[in-house]
């Protein structure tokens, strides 16, 4: 009893604070999520995310708010209540499929407005967080992140609509504090350095000086000096999944660039040598990355991961504060108060709700194309059986209207 109590104790203490102060970044192009093959790659994506655990979450190529639902209650909030979103903003821009959005960690941020900057091509998202430290009251530690997917392809006219988003992004770092902590990420579509939109990005005049953390100009495109931190394709060729490009790893088109005090400043800093193309060992020139001929540190079990998941590899950047990091113990404790008993159904469907739930709740089921098939109401009542014999054999989630509630799958047999 006593071992038990204090170990116990221990946990609440050690939940209580993060006298680590790191804080580890991740930028993903998830293709065409949910909808792209193989199914369920929630569950994927969740492996891919416990191996490196990630504070800030930042993806492109988001299709619906059912599909940043799916990654945050399956792919992120596994274990419990972990992580929240930002708001998802319908596209403002010319392309309404392809979305980006931010994923951060309950208890370490908080969000503290959310914009979105329309342009010719695609959106770019812009989040404000506040980091969770001792002394916010009197010295706030504020994190400006930009998210976005710039244009696509070679040719001078895709490199103009390139140039034109990144304008919109150094356009709008003029009206921030120019001691502002920025991070701009993205799938940028840059094959070579001397791009007029990578050259306007690091442009050292802009009201606030941007970085590439790695310093590696040159011409990145199947440059097999550059095999190291090449991003695209994971895949030589898309036929297996009938998405994404083929033609194995050969391009550095995913990126997370930073302010430039962020490499200094004890505030909040880049880590060195902590950026990479995560997966890549750095011998997968022109190649798949789950061939047995791109061994490394990177497991073989991670590679083939990757390569199921996306035609991108993820981007990871570590950072590092001299502030204390405090997070609430709450946000560590809270639990599920909508379960369903029955996770394997024939015909009903029964819910259960917690106490905490006395108001009418609205319920949504989705297939895994995040098409809505069923909607339904509590009416105050703390149970459900739910009739769903009508729903084809498969896998469905079911969703609420309460903010605090996770997505639940459910799986319908015959």
């Amino acid at each position: 009893m006593l071992k038990n109590i204090l170990t116990f104790v221990f946990l609440i203490v050690s939940l209580g604070v993060n006298a680590q102060g790191t804080i580890k970044t991740m930028f993903y192009n998830l293709l065409e999520f949910p909808s792209a093959q193989p199914n369920n790659r929630e569950q994927i994506l969740m492996e891919i995310l416990d191996e490196y655990e990630p504070d800030l979450f930042m993806i492109c190529e988001l299709e619906s708010e059912f599909g940043a639902d799916l990654i945050l209650d399956t792919s992120l909030n596994d274990e419990g209540i972990n992580f929240l979103r930002a708001p998802f903003e319908p596209s403002q821009s010319g392309d309404p499929d392809h979305q980006q959005i931010l994923f951060y960690r309950k208890g370490m941020f908080t969000l503290e407005a959310s914009e979105v900057i329309s342009t010719q091509v695609r959106d770019i998202n812009h989040y404000t967080l506040k980091l969770s430290t001792a002394d916010q009251q009197t010295d706030p530690v504020f994190i400006e992140v930009f998210v976005t997917h710039l244009k696509s392809s070679q040719g001078s006219s895709n490199q103009n609509l390139r140039l034109d988003m990144v304008n919109q992004f150094t356009n709008r770092l003029e009206t921030l504090d120019p001691n502002s902590f920025v991070i701009f990420s993205g799938d940028f579509n840059f094959y070579t350095a001397s791009e007029p939109g990578y050259q306007e990005l690091l442009d050292p005049t802009n009201a606030i000086v941007m970085v590439d953390p790695i310093d590696r100009p040159g011409s990145w495109n199947n440059n097999i000096n550059f095999q190291d931190i090449h991003s695209q394709s994971t895949r030589i060729s898309s036929g297996p999944f009938g998405a994404g490009a083929g033609g194995g790893l050969d391009d550095r088109f995913d990126f997370i660039t930073v302010s430039e005090n962020m490499l200094s400043d004890p505030k909040l800093k880049y880590i060195t040598d902590t950026y990479k193309s995560f997966g890549n060992n750095g011998n997968c020139f022109d190649n798949s990355i789950n061939s047995t001929d791109c061994s490394g540190g990177f497991s073989q079990e991670l590679r083939e991961l990757l390569y199921n998941m996306s035609d991108h590899l993820p981007i990871v950047m570590d950072l590092e504060t001299n502030k204390e990091i405090v997070l609430s113990t709450d946000d560590f404790l809270a639990q599920d108060s909508i379960i369903i008993e029955n996770t394997i159904v024939s015909k009903n469907l029964n819910i259960q709700m917690g106490s905490n739930f006395s108001r009418n709740i609205t319920f949504e089921v989705y297939n895994t194309l995040g098409q809505k098939l069923m909607k339904f109401n509590s009416e105050t009542s703390a149970h459900l059986s739910i009739d769903v014999s009508q729903l084809t054999n498969g896998v469905y989630y079911l969703k609420t209207d309460q903010p605090v509630s996770r997505m639940l799958k459910f799986i319908k047999t015959s």
